[in-house]
């Protein structure tokens, strides 16, 4: 009798052991950890990306002039996905002010914090403009140059980037989502940002800034191209990351000084690192820039979401490096 209870009672204890791992690490019952991120596994769709296309890029917000109720609109639409999808406000409300003489400008920035306990305190800024020009030359009695390419587009992938890494939690440093204003007036959004990030003492990694990647460029190129291509080892670690060439070499990126036009100057300049813009438009797939026909459905949604998807092992890769692999170099 006595031997009886003691096989019991290792049985008992063997069968609830048994329990407990087969919970996983998420808790989730019956499953291994393995199913767990299986079954959670985050999809980057056309059919989303279209669908915030679809409001940003809407008459309703009037071109998004800074300054305009149309863009107040686009930074609440902006705020509220961050608030859905558990992207935190980086600063004390998501919104970083500045003015520019009569008119009020913000930036629209969120946090997703880094899983490594040390390699959180660096960051790596993800980012887009989401302001636009607000009226354009009138076509057929339409005035508003929506900005749908440009660059309501690089605002969508640095929102989907977001979402993804807030979800998956796969990412050691910690990240920022950046939205500017005043892009079309100089830069002066994210030129505001960079130096009040400096001014903290942020330890910033890198830059991307997303700009105009919304129709997709010739068969024969490479996805997508970055500005500044020889001022640091960023594209050939992305694309290395990627397993193919996503990122390529634009020979009139510099002809057209491509890097000093966009958002990621003002973060090389302020914070002396490397600090890029990517882009699909070429200037030879897209004839609508700053024009009132840059319009949702003129941009490529299967494409966006491609793109979009080959990205996200490239940083998570750069992201989680035990290093800083990213290095500027002498162009």
């Amino acid at each position: 009798m006595k031997r009886y209870n003691t096989l019991l009672l290792i049985s008992c204890l063997i069968i609830t052991s048994c329990v407990f791992r087969t919970k996983g690490n998420n808790g989730a019952n019956g499953k291994s950890g393995n199913e767990v991120a299986k079954a959670e596994k985050i999809e980057i769709k056309a059919i989303d990306i279209q669908k915030s296309m679809e409001y940003l890029a809407s008459d309703e917000l009037g071109g998004r002039a800074t300054g305009s109720k149309g863009i107040e609109k686009a930074a609440v639409f902006i705020e509220n996905y961050f608030k859905k999808n558990n992207i935190k406000p980086y600063f004390e409300t998501y919104r970083d002010t500045f003015k520019l003489g009569e008119l009020t400008g913000y930036n629209v920035v969120g946090v997703i914090e880094g899983n490594d306990p040390n390699l959180k305190n660096e960051f790596v800024i993800l980012g887009g403009h989401y302001d636009h020009i607000g009226k354009g030359k009138e076509v057929d009695g339409d005035t508003i140059a929506n900005g749908a390419n440009d660059d309501a587009s690089g605002t969508i992938a640095a929102m989907e980037f977001g979402r993804y890494f807030s979800k998956s939690k796969t990412n050691k440093r910690s990240i920022l989502i950046t939205l500017y204003s005043a892009e079309e007036m100089g830069l002066k959004g994210s030129a505001h940002l960079a130096k009040r990030l400096k001014e903290q003492g942020l330890d910033a990694y890198t830059m991307i800034n997303f700009e105009m990647i919304g129709v997709p460029r010739a068969a024969d190129k490479s996805m997508a191209y970055m500005s500044g291509y020889n001022r640091s080892n960023f594209a050939t670690t992305l694309n290395t990351y990627a397993g193919e060439e996503v990122v390529g070499f634009f020979p009139k990126a510099k002809e057209f000084q491509l890097f000093f036009r966009s958002d990621n100057f003002p973060f090389f300049k302020e914070l002396n690192m490397p600090a890029h813009a990517i882009s699909t438009f070429d200037f030879t797939n897209f004839e609508y820039y700053h024009h009132v026909d840059d319009e949702a459905d003129k941009m490529d949604y299967n494409h966006m979401a491609s793109f979009i998807n080959k990205m996200i092992p490239a940083l998570e890769g750069m992201m989680n490096a035990a290093t800083k692999e990213v290095v500027l170099s002498d162009e």
